[in-house]
C-alpha cells in the first residue's frame, strides 16, 4: 500500500455505541480513513465487496454468524487484513488459525483511560494488518507427511526457545505440532495479553504430543514440556544444581514488550550457550534480533522463519541482516530442521 495514503479501515460491530465510539477514536490518527461500519455479517461481507477496506476490525461474536465461520468463507475468497476485537474468549484462536492477522482485548467503555490505551493499540495493529500476509493456516494432517523421530542421542540438556508476535500464534503451533513427545524442553514468547497466554497454552496441550503450560515462576524446564511465558511476565532461563528453571517476573518492557524475546533468548544464551536452539518467527519490529544473535554468538544454533512465510516479516529479517540466523526457512520446514540439528 502507497506510503502517502490513508489505511481505509471498515469497521464490523454489533454495538452502534462501540461502532461509534470507535469511529470517532480511530479518527484521530491521520494515518486512519474510516470507510464505513457494519453491524453484522451480512452487511460486512457487502461492505468488504463493495468498499475494498485495506484493514477489517471486527467483533469475533456477531448476532448473525460467529466471526470464525465468517472468516473461514470470507478469507480464502476475499483475503482482506481483520485485526478482532474480542473479550477473554478462546474462540480468537480459532479465528486466527481462520486467517485473522491479530486481536485486541476489547476494553471497558466505562473505562476512558482503559478505552484510550485500547485505542493506541488498535491503531498500531491495524498500521501492522495493513501490510501483513493474510492466510489460512493448514490443517495439521497437510502439515507434516512424515513422522519426525529423535535418534538415540540425549536430548535433555537441550533447550529450545522460540520467539514470535503477529501472525506466531499459528506459526508457533504449526512448528510445535509437529514435533515428537520426547523433544527437548520448548520455552515460549508470544507477544499476547494476560489471561490469553493460559488459553493459548491451553490450546496447544490438546493438540501437541507433549505437555504445554504456561509457565510460573520456579517451574522446572524438563524434555517433553513447553513453556509459554505468561503475558505480563518477562521469562528467563536460569540453572541451579537439580537443573534448568525459569524465573517469571513482572518488568518494564524491553524492545517494546513484556515478555520479551530479547530477555528471553538472552537469559539462554548465558545459561545454556551451545546446548540451546533458537527460532525467531513471524512479527512486527525487532524484539528477539540482538538476543538472537547473543544466541548464535554462544554457539547456539539458529533459525529464522523466511519472507514468503512470515505474516509480519519484521522480527526474522532484522535478526537475519545483523547476521543472527544461521538458517533461514519456511514455518513449514522448522520443525524438520529443529530434528535433524538434535539427531546430528
Amino acid at each position: 500500500m502507497p506510503m502517502n495514503r490513508r489505511i481505509r479501515v471498515l469497521i464490523v460491530d454489533d454495538s452502534l455505541f462501540f461502532r461509534t465510539a470507535l469511529q470517532k477514536a480511530l479518527l484521530s490518527d491521520a494515518n486512519i480513513e474510516i470507510i464505513g461500519s457494519a453491524s453484522n455479517v451480512a452487511e460486512a461481507k457487502k461492505k468488504i465487496m463493495d468498499l475494498s477496506p485495506d484493514v477489517v476490525t471486527m467483533d469475533v461474536e456477531m448476532p448473525d454468524m460467529k466471526g470464525t465461520d465468517f472468516l473461514k468463507k470470507l478469507i480464502p475468497v476475499h483475503p482482506v487484513p481483520v485485526v478482532l476485537v474480542s473479550s477473554l474468549d478462546i474462540g480468537i484462536f480459532e479465528a486466527l488459525s481462520a486467517g485473522a492477522v491479530d486481536f485486541v482485548l476489547k476494553p471497558n467503555l466505562r473505562d476512558s483511560n482503559d478505552f484510550s490505551i485500547f485505542c493506541q493499540e488498535l491503531c498500531v495493529k491495524i498500521k501492522i494488518a495493513s501490510s501483513a500476509k493474510v492466510k489460512h493456516t493448514p490443517s495439521l494432517a497437510s502439515i507434516a507427511s512424515l513422522p519426525l523421530v529423535l535418534s538415540g542421542k540425549d536430548p535433555a540438556e537441550h533447550i529450545i526457545a522460540i520467539g514470535a508476535s503477529t501472525g506466531g500464534t499459528e506459526a508457533t503451533a504449526e512448528i510445535l505440532q509437529q514435533l515428537p513427545a520426547d523433544i527437548p524442553a520448548i520455552l515460549v514468547v508470544q507477544h499476547m495479553p494476560a489471561g490469553f497466554t493460559k488459553m493459548y497454552a491451553d490450546r496447544l496441550n490438546k493438540i501437541c504430543k507433549f505437555t504445554v503450560k504456561e509457565a510460573s515462576d520456579g517451574d522446572r524446564v524438563v524434555q517433553g514440556q513447553a513453556l509459554i511465558a505468561a503475558g505480563d511476565r518477562h521469562m528467563t532461563l536460569e540453572k541451579d544444581f537439580k537443573g534448568y528453571y525459569v524465573k517469571c517476573a513482572a518488568g518494564e518492557k524491553v524492545s517494546g514488550h513484556c515478555p520479551s524475546v530479547d530477555v528471553l533468548f538472552r537469559s539462554v544464551a548465558r545459561t545454556a550457550g551451545k546446548d540451546a536452539m533458537g527460532i525467531i518467527l513471524t512479527g512486527m519490529g525487532k524484539d528477539g534480533a540482538s538476543g538472537l544473535l547473543e544466541m548464535r554468538q554462544k554457539g547456539s544454533y539458529t533459525i529464522g522463519q523466511d519472507k514468503q512465510s512470515s505474516v509480519v516479516y519484521g522480527m526474522p529479517m532484522v535478526a537475519f541482516e545483523i547476521g543472527a540466523v544461521e538458517k533461514q526457512a519456511p514455518c513449514s520446514s522448522i520443525a524438520r530442521l529443529i530434528i535433524q540439528k538434535l539427531n546430528k
